[in-house]
């Protein structure tokens, strides 16, 4: 028996990326961003959902994509790494989808030193990137978004 993956489309630009069901606890609508002193360049800050500081993280940067203002119809993919919860800005969240785990294609079979990407997926109208939540913030990273955040508190 084929083991699906679930995962939730995404867009960046033009470009469509995939984050796993699993990881993913809520999408809401963006709303402003605190700017947290002191975080990592990929910090574009924080926001408060429901009663918790979550912070936010900045896609484009990490994948050197041109940035750009946020827009009223942006998104935010709340969702957990395996040390806390973060919230990715997306241009438009697509859907969910059920898609056969063995025909992700390995990020080194494409592009070697992608260590932020898990695979990727053929659709029939394009190809998706799957992020690698858990690699999405380095050590460092995660060290300097520890320290802001408990200055901000």
């Amino acid at each position: 028996m084929n083991k699906a993956e679930h995962l939730v489309i995404f867009t960046l630009d033009e470009q469509r990326y995939a984050l796993h069901l699993s990881t993913i606890s809520r999408i809401v609508h963006a709303v402003e961003i605190t700017p947290l002193p002191r975080a990592p360049d990929i910090v574009r800050g924080v926001v408060n959902v429901q009663g918790q500081v979550i912070p936010v993280i900045d896609i484009r940067r990490r994948f050197q994509l041109p940035q750009r203002e946020m827009q009223l119809s942006d998104h935010f993919i709340i969702a957990s790494t395996s040390r806390r919860p973060v919230a990715l800005v997306a241009d438009a969240v697509e859907d969910v989808i059920d898609y056969p785990e063995q025909e992700t294609v390995p990020p080194d079979k494409i592009l070697p030193g992608t260590e932020y990407i898990e695979g990727v997926i053929k659709l029939e109208d394009g190809l998706v990137i799957i992020h690698d939540l858990d690699r999405f913030l380095s050590l460092d990273e995660d060290k300097k978004l520890d320290v802001a955040l408990k200055k901000k508190g």
